[in-house]
């Protein structure tokens, strides 16, 4: 038996299908560049053993868990919590006996493909195949070859980046280093910590930003001072991009005056909602001023609705699975940051949304104009299939292919990287393949343009 067809994802017309598979063969064995994503630094400084096939596939994985939870599934059983359960086994079976719940998903897709190519297991995840496939996976995660360091070299990764807090040691990046291992994994300067005011800790956050960088940030010139200090650290230890998670896409260019006196507001912890999210909106701009001067690539994910219930998030932190898609808009809330640096060749400014609707309305049309500007892959709820097929029919004809940076996994779940990046081949491909059989689009055209979707402009746009 196997979980995977060799056809999944192309299409069902066979002249298509046919293209489709020609154009997959070439670009399927490609190195994996994954410029954006969120596997431990640990795994990579340490290199450990993984405990057991629930603290690899379940309790990490936020698309695991959210689906189970949104069926009855309480946290405490998936092993996360109070009262957590602390038996790995009983948690698999937790999670076994309710795959069927991810019939249709993107989820199914890589955990099978993950199942069948990494641990040989090609029998459906079930009650009854529950304890079997438990031991297959156990037995194999004692071999070295299962390692973090090994499990790189055999996906073929040719760079990975995670992404650190602006406070953050990078103790971990710095352990790989030294280890003499030949694997690429850089950081990425994540500052929400420290610039955004409703960040848990904000001004505490700061503080130590300050302690790290030895500057004042009691004022507003020592603060963006640290910044730029603590972005000089992490591009020596191989970061070549930042990146912000913020509600709106909404920037500001406010006079220096006015940008300081909203910093000691935000300081104080006395802010006003609005004062709150110009302070983000201003360091937007600030950011892009900075990656202008030392050349790092700044991404932008805008439009999650962030720890969307508040119980969870009080008893478990962030990262659970209620971080929601909301409407958000480009034109306007970016026009402030595009008037100050838009037009300058040494900014890339990468730009995400969960937010559809602005596909073809405003981010096709801007990355389609500003030479700054790029198209993220569909991020999140939408790097899939579907998700994926939209983003090309809605952005294509205005933005083109080189207006976007092809593909990252943005995973937390080593073994689903291999997968994500399958799928998404796949389903690139079979969008080049339509586009050849509608006589828009040559077959030298399309073979010119799947290893580029594949890792060509993921590797020039971040600069790897």
């Amino acid at each position: 038996m196997t979980l995977l067809h060799r056809d999944r994802l192309f299409p069902a017309d066979p002249a298509s299908r046919a293209i489709a598979r020609d154009l997959f063969r070439a670009v399927e064995r490609l190195p994996i560049v994954s410029p954006h994503g969120h596997t431990d630094p640990r795994w990579w400084g340490e290199n450990p053993a993984f405990e057991n096939p629930a603290a690899l596939f379940v309790i990490p994985d936020h698309y695991v868990c959210r689906m189970l939870v949104s069926q009855g599934v309480p946290f405490a059983a998936l092993g996360i919590g109070p009262g957590a359960e602390t038996d790995p086994r009983a948690i698999w079976r937790t999670f076994a006996g309710q795959y069927h719940l991810f019939r249709g998903t993107p989820s199914r897709l890589w955990v099978d493909h993950a199942l069948e190519t990494v641990f040989g297991v090609t029998d459906r995840l079930s009650p009854d195949t529950a304890d079997a496939a438990y031991d297959a996976i156990a037995e194999r995660l004692t071999d070295a070859a299962y390692r973090p360091r090994a499990l790189y070299d055999r996906f073929g990764i040719e760079v990975i980046a995670t992404t650190d807090s602006a406070i953050d040691d990078l103790r971990w990046h710095q352990a790989a280093k030294a280890s003499g291992w030949a694997g690429r994994v850089v950081p990425t300067y994540r500052p929400d910590a420290v610039t955004d005011p409703d960040f848990e800790g904000f001004r505490a956050n700061v503080e130590t930003l300050g302690a790290l960088t030895g500057c004042d940030i009691g004022t507003w010139d020592g603060y963006l001072a640290a910044h730029r200090s603590r972005r000089a650290f992490f591009k020596t230890m191989g970061a070549t991009a930042t990146d912000h998670g913020h509600p709106t896409p909404l920037t500001a260019d406010l006079p220096g005056a006015e940008a300081a006196a909203l910093y000691q507001a935000a300081l104080s912890g006395r802010a006003t909602p609005d004062q709150r999210e110009t302070f983000r909106a201003q360091m937007l701009t600030e950011f892009a001023r900075m990656s202008v001067e030392d050349g790092l690539v700044m991404q932008l994910h805008a439009g999650s609705f962030r720890n969307h219930c508040a119980s969870v998030f009080a008893a478990l932190g962030r990262d659970r699975g209620f971080d929601i898609p909301q409407p958000v808009s480009f034109t306007a809330a970016l026009k402030p940051l595009l008037d100050a640096v838009g037009m300058d060749p040494r900014l890339t400014l990468i730009l995400f949304t969960l937010d559809e609707t602005t596909y073809a309305r405003e981010l096709a049309p801007l990355a389609g104009a500003y030479p700054s500007l790029r198209l993220g892959p569909p991020w999140w709820f939408h790097d899939s299939y579907e998700g994926i097929r939209r983003f090309r029919q809605m952005a294509t004809e205005t933005a083109g292919f080189l207006n976007t940076v092809g593909f990252n996994d943005d995973t937390r779940a080593l073994c689903s990287i291999p997968a994500r990046h399958d799928l998404s081949r796949r389903a690139d491909c079979a969008f080049l393949a339509d586009l050849v059989t509608t006589h828009r689009l040559d077959e030298d055209g399309a073979h010119h343009i799947a290893p580029l979707l594949a890792n060509g402009l993921a590797r020039a746009a971040y600069k790897l």
